[in-house]
This record gives C-alpha cells, structure tokens and sequence, in this order.
C-alpha cells in the first residue's frame, strides 16, 4: 500500500472520487429543509443524488472517500489491503473547503461521503464526524449530506454523525453469512447489523417525539452534551445539543450482485426482511466490477451483471409499493429472475390462471399486480370509474401501457385484441417489446456515472 501525502486537493479529489464511484447508494427522498438565513443550501424532499430526480431533474453531489487507505482485505474491493495502488486522505477542512466551492459553482447540491478504513473504525468515524461538525457550524452548510457509517466504530460516534447527517448508510455488502466470511473476514454480519439497529431506534425514538404532526426538534436523551472517545491521541469535541433531527432521511443499505454465488431469491428475501425489520428507506443492488484477481471471485473482465441488477431494482420497487412479497415472484425451487422479463410481467405470465382482469370491477391491489398499470394509474382507475366504465381509449389517456397490459384486461368483457392466454406467446411479444432496452442496459449504453472531471473548465 503505497501512501502518498504530499499530493494537491486537485490530485487527492481525482483519486478520491473514483474510488467512490462503486458505491451506489446515493438516494436522498425524505428531507425537506428550506434554505435558512446565514446558512449556504438546501435540501428538498425531491431528491438529490448523482442521478435524476423524482421530477425529473438531473442533480448531482459531490461524491468521494474520505480516505481509500484500508485495514480490512475485502476480495471485492477496489480499495482492499493487499491491492498495489496509490492511497491518499482528505483533512476535514479539504472536503468542507470542496463541498462549499463545488456548491457555489452551482455543480453540486448535497455530499456523499464514504471511507476507507484507515487506521480503525472509531479514527475514521471520528474524521468524518469533525468534517460534518465543520461543514455545519463552521462553514454554514445547510445542504443534503448523505454519510457511511464504519462498522465497528464506537455508538457516541455513530450518535453523533447521526445529528449532522440527513442519511446514513452501512453496507451489507453480501446477503449470507457465509458470503461475508469468504470475501470479507475482516468484517461480519454483527458489526454491521448492530449500528442498523441502533440508527433504526433513534429515528423512531425522535418520531415518537412529533408533536402535532411535525418536528419540534425534541430533545432526546442522547442529544445531552458527550465527550466522545479519544482515538487519534486527543480527545473529539462535545457534541452540542444538535438543532436538526436525527438522520431524517432514513437509512439505506447496498448488496453486491454477482460477486459470489447466492442467487436472487437470498437477495430479495434478505432485502424485505431489512424492510422489516429495520425500517431502512433503500437497499441498493450493485453489480460487481470485476477489477481483482482471486479465484473466489470472477476472472477480471467478466461483464458485469447490470440487467440482473436492473431486474432486482424492478423486484424491489415491487415489494416497497405493490403489494408482492419476495416469496411470490421467486422460491428455492426457481430462485433467479428470467433477466429477459421484467418481474412483474414474469410473474404475470406464470400465474395467468389470474387473467385477464376487467378494468372496471378488479380490486386496487389485483390492478397493481397487472403489467403496465402503476401505482398512480391504478388510482385514476379507481377514481374514474367511479363516475364511468372504462374503455381501452380512456386508459391509454389515464397512463396505462397498454402494449404491456393488454395482453392481461378486457373492459367492459373484451380484450382489446384477440389473444391467446398462453404462457408462451405472451413471453414471445413481451420479449420482442423489451430486446432494445433490455441490450442496452446490459451492454451500459443508456447510462453512466458522471464525473466532476467532465467539465472541461473545471481547472
């Protein structure tokens, strides 16, 4: 591991923000905090992320490492232990000093910041924590902030960074246990599930204090003054009483896909009981790059599985607002996704004892189950037959899909062509709808992570 220290912020942002480019997990839905005399930013409940909005927007944050420097040796990982590559490490100052000069250059909107682990969880956590503390009272920073938690850092760090951050995040990284072992063994499901846990109740311990349907900036137990654990030779400042809530955005979680053998049912499965049982907003699904040598992983250069990750995306938005459960679009008997089908069309097809469905007498939740209708077609369906019957015209009108659905209504007791309930002809159209799509995500055509480096004034 060769250290370099004597690098440019210029150098350090190149080396630091590409190495953060395999973390996904960069959503933002939740916070809506208005801008705010004396402080610089924002951050709407629209969203901001290194992708696109809910409305549409494109947006953008400043995603980089604290440090790529790490003890651990993950197979997996770009920045493992044992990989010949150049390592370097923000200040705190540096990343504050980026953040506001990005932000004013009107190139970002928020801060992702994620870490290597460099000397320990509770140093790294604490570098983070002073950079958050930095950017919010010292700097004014009144923008989105999205951080990695470290698992195995100290509770008071975890704690703190909680009060200044809108999101946190810790990586589950592998579905199984055994995963974990094999690729991490640095790292185990314990370390990580044990700071989910105390994040989940924090939030819910500052929801139990709402007041009249919003946010009176309570006071809870663990916002008393605390000196934090001495780690790096001096002892971290105490943290004042925070005047923002405790991660208002929520938690989220990512999953690496492809990188060991557990097929999609262990993914989706393990996915719906985080949901549960821990109340996360996201789990992120992230298709493996295969960049090292380890005969536990893929040879370098395998492709990385980007429609498989696309269909668990699918699946996901599925469990989180349609009603499904992972159990019924997969089992141990058919535990992968057909990646040629999205999973609501494929689970459709094999269950077509269901259809067709009339449009204008079928429940909400069977309309949300057909191919085609989404979550705000069905409920201007329902809103709309209320007063009329429906007809083929008036659901393209509504937003309904037909080249997708038809295949699965009838209104008013007709199909809108004549067509074969049968499992196979249905696939065969449904695959000739989806072939250019489907290659272009495959083959990475339709999109790609954006860089900072792109702007050719940025010097």
């Amino acid at each position: 591991m060769f250290v370099v220290e004597d690098l440019s912020v210029d150098q350090k942002l190149e080396i630091l923000s590409d190495a953060a480019k395999y973390d996904v997990a960069c959503t933002s839905s939740g916070v809506d905090r208005k801008g705010q005399a004396g402080m610089i930013g924002n951050a709407a409940k629209c969203g901001i992320c290194h992708s696109f909005a809910a409305d549409g927007r494109c947006i953008s944050l400043l995603k980089i490492l604290m440090t790529n420097e790490c003890i651990h040796d993950c197979k997996y990982c770009i920045n493992r232990r044992s990989n010949d590559t150049l390592r370097t490490s923000f200040t705190p100052e540096e990343v504050c000093e980026l953040t506001i000069q990005f932000y004013r250059r009107n190139y970002i909107e928020g801060l992702f910041l994620s870490s290597g682990v460099r000397k320990s969880p509770d140093e790294t956590m604490e570098q983070i924590y002073i950079t958050l503390k930095l950017l919010r009272e010292t700097y004014r920073f009144n923008g989105y902030i999205h951080v990695k938690g470290i698992p195995g850092a100290s509770p008071e760090l975890i704690e703190a960074v909680g009060f200044l951050a809108d999101r946190m995040s810790l990586n589950l990284e592998l579905p199984t246990a055994d995963g974990l072992k094999q690729l991490a063994p640095g790292k185990s499901r314990e370390k990580i599930l044990l700071p989910m846990r105390q994040i989940q109740k924090g939030i819910h311990g500052q929801r139990m204090l709402l007041t009249d349907g919003r946010a009176e900036r309570p006071v809870l137990p663990m916002q008393e003054e605390m000196s934090l654990p001495a780690v790096s030779g001096r002892l971290v400042p105490a943290a004042p009483r925070p005047k923002s809530a405790f991660v208002p955005a929520g938690q989220s979680t990512q999953m690496i896909v492809g990188a060991t053998q557990e097929n999609d049912f262990q993914l989706l499965t393990v996915a719906e009981s985080l949901y549960r049982s821990y109340d996360l907003k996201r789990v992120f699904y992230s298709a493996y790059v295969a960049l090292n040598e380890d005969s536990h992983l893929p040879e370098v250069g395998t492709k990385p599985p980007l429609l498989r990750e696309h269909r668990l995306y699918q699946a996901d938005w599925l469990l989180r607002f349609y009603g499904f459960e992972a159990k019924e679009l997969l089992s141990e008997q058919r535990p992968n996704f057909n990646v040629y089908l999205d999973p609501k069309c494929d689970w459709a097809i094999r269950h077509l004892e269901h259809f067709p469905i009339e449009i204008n007498t079928a429940p909400y939740d069977m309309l949300l189950r057909i191919p085609g209708i989404g979550v705000k077609s069905a409920r201007r369906i329902v809103k709309a037959r209320r007063s009329s019957r429906l007809d083929f015209e008036q659901l393209k009108r509504i937003g309904v899909v037909l080249k997708r659905a038809h295949y699965f209504i009838t209104c008013n007791g007709k199909m809108m062509y004549r067509t074969k309930i049968d499992e196979d002809y249905i696939t065969r159209r449904i695959l000739d709808l989806d072939h250019k799509k489907n290659w272009e995500l495959d083959y990475n055509v339709t999109f790609r992570q954006l860089s900072l480096f792109d702007d050719k004034n940025f010097a």
